[in-house]
């Protein structure tokens, strides 16, 4: 399992980025990319306007916004920036529309809708934190990290536990998230712990598993002369979401969710073994594009342990998690690791029998 950074580590960062953030509202025919491909200036006024630094995710977002293939996009702006611009900012003027461009330590970090609803990872953690250190709750959080794109935050529930066969342990868990720049949604989904080797799982893909997931789509957000919202600023919460988020919490606490799971895992680890792991692992490798490096890490875990069920598979999976280059990567294997328990039999029936 990814450690991240301690909760007081992840507070103080999250008060950090907050106290830097700040947001602008503006028409884009009052935007220009610079000739350098790496500035977008906001406002027409050169003595008033704001310039800020773009990073590679706001650049995507342009070029969708623009309609620019981002392939081509990127070779324009490593080769012919001035070409970039051009079409960006004709783009700009000739397909007028508001956007917000959201900024962290003078960059420009997401270029979005003017109806992206904020709701930001400081403002997450205020309405997460206290329903899950509170003694009642029996949370203990294990791992948190706030990266460029995501926070997360991790906890687990040492008094809910089962075991999916003998000799292995399991513990019920949660894992929320939150993207402030169009990567995601508000999401708080299920976690199960194995606790011989400290792997973890995100599973829950419906309402009825668990799962709490609200987009960041809210009403418009009106300009005024390319406004500047400061983090210290934006609307507050508002006190049903913040309910939500807390009610979702308590129902992962219920052991009966955890009971729902365990079948599931049970199931996994009873029913058919592949027949040939290295040509299942391929199969695995295509169905969810894993890089070579991590199929081939995948397959050794599979032959050390040599349990070549569905719960043994899933598990060799989850693992990486623990090696994985970023945080980000991390959480994506664990949620692979659900996908492969929630497979249809009939995909799974195909991984298992490739040969």
């Amino acid at each position: 399992m990814k450690q991240g950074k301690s909760i007081v580590e992840l507070a103080q960062e999250l008060q950090r980025r907050a106290d830097a953030a700040q947001d602008y509202i503006a028409d884009t025919r009052e935007m220009h990319l610079s000739e350098s491909g790496d500035t977008l200036a906001i406002g027409t006024d050169e003595e008033t306007s704001i310039q800020t630094e773009v990073n590679p995710l706001a650049h995507a977002q342009i070029a969708e916004r623009t309609g620019i293939p981002k392939r081509y996009y990127d070779t324009m702006k490593d080769e012919q920036p001035e070409l970039l611009a051009r079409n960006v900012n004709t783009c700009f003027a000739e397909k007028p529309a508001q956007r917000m461009v959201r900024t962290l330590d003078g960059t420009a970090r997401a270029f979005l809708s003017d109806r992206y609803r904020r709701v930001d990872n400081d403002q997450i953690a205020e309405a997460a934190l206290p329903a899950l250190l509170e003694a009642s709750s029996g949370f203990e959080i294990t791992s948190s990290d706030v990266t460029d794109t995501r926070l997360y935050i991790q906890a687990r529930l040492p008094r809910i536990e089962g075991e999916v066969k003998k000799g292995d342990p399991v513990q019920a868990g949660l894992i929320i998230s939150n993207s402030e720049v169009g990567l995601g949604a508000i999401d708080i989904r299920p976690m199960i712990y194995r606790l011989i080797c400290t792997n973890g799982m995100v599973t829950g893909t419906t309402l009825d598993e668990g799962r709490m997931r609200r987009t960041h789509l809210g009403s418009q957000v009106m300009q005024d002369e390319h406004i500047q919202y400061r983090a210290e600023t934006h609307q507050a919460m508002d006190k049903a979401l913040m309910e939500q988020i807390r009610d979702a919490i308590r129902q992962l606490s219920d052991p009966a969710q955890f009971m729902r799971l365990m079948e599931q895992m049970k199931t996994a680890a009873e029913g058919g073994t592949v027949a040939n792991p290295i040509k299942a692992v391929e199969a695995l490798g295509k169905a969810y594009a894993l890089p070579k490096l991590e199929q081939d890490s995948i397959l050794e875990s599979l032959i050390r342990d040599q349990d070549y069920s569905r719960w043994g598979v899933l598990n060799a999976v989850t693992r990486q998690a623990n090696e994985a280059a970023s945080y980000d990567r991390a959480v994506e294997l664990e949620a692979m690791g659900g996908q492969i328990l929630n497979m249809p039999r009939t995909a799974w029936e195909g991984i298992a029998a490739a040969a």
